[in-house]
């Protein structure tokens, strides 16, 4: 496909999927649950826990109670004690929400992200700002955690994708029909893609991207390309990338 074809294939998603009707139970998405709630913390927790089935997920979600991030530590691990999800024990379920709680307390996840990111605008610098600090609001260490909340790479070239955390800052700084908008001292020209393998695999397919790894290259190479679609909100078209796949229209 010519350049002209795919930017007018997915300006054409983009205004097609950019409704609230999207988000529903025939089609399952976390930011289901989040818009829900409007809140960062919330949101976070949703897309943390995103991965896997759809159905899943969105059946997971609503078993957990998000006001027990205003209460008290002790009644957090009570409640939770049960729940569990695919690599996550009950024990990693709590850590996150006390780790959550305690962070919410003292200072918003926006304003901890911010002092990353201020110094040159970068998202990473950011990102890795706001993990350190969940990981030190509660120090918890086990392969479900880990696995859910992440940790900083020594390099950045060896980055993966954290693909749940730039979904989440796409949610927090677009705002429209779908992203909740909630942050406001972050520019939405410098998120990055989030890459799953739905639109992994749509964006190679249809020449977007090159890279055969999914991996921070390969986000920041779609990033790029897709700037030159509309260099001040790059990210709009992921939702429509991860539908064209999700749902096998290409």
């Amino acid at each position: 496909m010519k350049l002209s074809e795919i930017k007018q294939l997915l300006d054409n998603e983009f205004k097609a999927r950019n409704s609230i009707l999207e988000l529903c139970y025939e089609k399952p998405d976390p930011l289901f649950i989040a818009q829900r709630y409007q809140d960062e913390s919330i949101a976070l927790i949703c897309a943390l826990f995103a991965y896997g089935n759809a159905h899943q997920i969105i059946r997971f979600l609503e078993s957990l109670e998000f006001d027990l991030l205003d209460e008290s530590e002790e009644r957090i691990r009570k409640r939770l004690a049960s729940h569990y999800y695919r690599f996550q024990k009950s024990e990693d379920v709590i850590a996150i929400f006390i780790a959550l709680k305690r962070l919410r307390d003292r200072e918003s996840l926006e304003n901890i992200f911010y002092q990353g990111y201020q110094k040159e605008n970068n998202l990473l610098d950011g990102l890795w700002a706001l993990i350190q600090a969940i990981r030190a609001s509660y120090p918890h260490e086990s392969y479900g955690y880990n696995f859910l909340v992440g940790k900083t790479p020594e390099k950045r070239s060896a980055a993966g994708t954290y693909k749940r955390y730039l979904m989440y800052l796409r949610w927090m700084v677009r705002k429209d029909s779908l992203d909740m908008g909630l942050w406001s001292k972050v520019a939405k020209k410098d998120l990055l893609m989030p890459l799953d393998t739905h639109s992994f695999t749509v964006s190679r397919k249809i020449g977007l991207l090159q890279r055969k790894s999914c991996d921070m290259k390969a986000s920041i190479e779609l990033t790029e390309r897709l700037r030159t679609f509309d260099p001040n909100d790059p990210i709009k078209y992921d939702f429509a990338l991860y539908r064209l796949g999700q749902e096998k229209l290409l």
